[in-house]
């Protein structure tokens, strides 16, 4: 770029470079998706064509960015987990939530169009996410935010299907619905499951019960030779991991992610 007097206005810009060695979550969510899903009328309490979108959305996150370790989604939001080491645009924040926002919200409108072809966007009800970046520094704490997205998935989706399911089958108002579940445990959603609808939660899609993992699969070995457990490599061994990263397998999972199984399975997640 070409120096003249005016370039002294870039003094003002600052950048915020997150903390080295920390694994850095980048969430996107939803904007205004309460709006969204109610203009292009989703199915409820879950719609299984957005969910495919949201999900097809993520995956392909993850064919493009192999710093992506693991993610984790549910509803209209996914947790982005980048490895402890990633230099992914220096680690600057700002650059990170602008193009995961971006590259997620031009995603989601592309898997759109391939899978509910029968409701077209209009300009005026787009889809647009947000994102923000938290540092995290150790596999402890990143575990306890997955486990977090988890059990949030559950209670909400189990206050959903037993709302809805009052609404749609059980002829109360939303306020009416509302009303009956304030105060209940779960037992008592549960039981008005299947005693008014015959309904057992348990046999549920676990994709609306557990939410999707999506990772990358290597085996235990693979990992290792690859130098993914590794903390410090050369430059060569680092070229070949991302060479290795981008060749490996991207498996969707509808799971347990509280107990320690999955993570135990696949140490190369957290390194």
């Amino acid at each position: 770029m070409a120096n003249s007097k005016y370039e002294y206005v870039k003094n003002f810009e600052r950048e915020n470079h997150l903390l080295p060695s920390c694994y850095i979550l980048i969430r996107v969510d939803g904007r205004g998706f309460h709006k969204f899903s109610a203009h292009y009328e989703f199915a409820k309490p879950n719609d299984a064509a957005a969910l495919q979108v949201m999900n097809q959305a993520a995956e392909q996150m993850m064919r493009q960015f192999p710093d992506i370790s693991v993610c984790y989604g549910d509803s209209d939001e996914y947790s982005f987990l980048l490895r402890r080491n990633c230099e992914l645009f220096e680690r600057r924040e700002s650059k990170l939530t602008s193009t995961f926002a971006s590259t997620f919200s031009a995603l989601y409108q592309f898997y759109w169009r391939e899978v509910i072809p029968e409701k077209p966007l209009t300009v005026e009800r787009l889809p647009t996410f947000d994102a923000r970046c938290v540092v995290y520094p150790n596999a402890e704490i990143v575990r306890d935010y997955f486990r977090w997205r988890q059990v949030d998935c559950h209670i909400n989706n189990l206050y959903n299907t037993t709302f809805w399911y009052l609404v749609l089958h059980g002829g109360m108002t939303t306020k009416e619905a509302e009303n009956r579940l304030i105060g209940t445990l779960a037992s008592d959603k549960h039981e008005i499951l299947f005693s008014q609808f015959q309904l057992n939660y348990n046999n549920e899609p676990e994709a609306y019960k557990k939410g999707t993992t999506i990772c990358r699969e290597y085996s235990v070995v693979d990992a290792i030779e690859g130098g993914m457990m590794k903390m410090e490599l050369s430059e060569r061994q680092k070229q070949r991991e991302e060479k290795k990263r981008k060749k490996a397998k991207v498996v969707v999972h509808h799971t347990d992610i509280i107990n320690d199984k999955f993570w135990n399975e696949r140490p190369w997640l957290l390194q």
